[in-house]
């Protein structure tokens, strides 16, 4: 009878536990995260000649603008892989997110993106950009 009480006492712990950690985890996602961001949608293509070593070392470079510029809020990327036949090409596509306005165009001219397109440039036959504001 002595450990009735440890049997609804431990149910009860972990549910507190998870409603607190609910509450902070909301609060600070409202907190932190801005009503609108700014998308930044890049496609590539890269040509005919450009090796998988090559294509490797542009999708490692791509992936270290975030923590090598500081201005972007989010990123995420990956190779196509839809069945659907209407890539018309381009077979990488990098979803870039910044928090405003001011962060974008500090990031156009910034010495390691730019450093980056020099990279990128010989390998790439084309190149498809989509900027937009999210809608709420």
């Amino acid at each position: 009878m002595k450990y009735k009480h440890a049997v609804l006492l431990v149910p009860m712990c972990v549910v507190l536990s998870c409603l607190l950690l609910i509450s902070v985890s909301s609060e600070g996602v409202a907190a932190d995260a801005p009503a609108q961001v700014l998308r930044h949608v890049v496609l590539f293509q890269f040509t005919d000649d450009a090796t998988p070593a090559q294509v490797r070392a542009i999708e490692t470079a791509f992936c270290r603008l975030p923590s090598a510029t500081g201005l972007i809020y989010d990123f995420e990327w990956g190779a196509n892989v839809s069945p659907e036949n209407l890539d018309q090409g381009f077979t990488h596509c990098f979803l870039l997110t910044f928090r405003n306005e001011a962060d974008f165009e500090a990031y156009l001219p910034h010495p390691a993106h730019k450093e980056f397109g020099a990279l990128l440039e010989p390998h790439l036959e084309q190149v498809l950009v989509i900027d937009y504001w999210t809608k709420p």
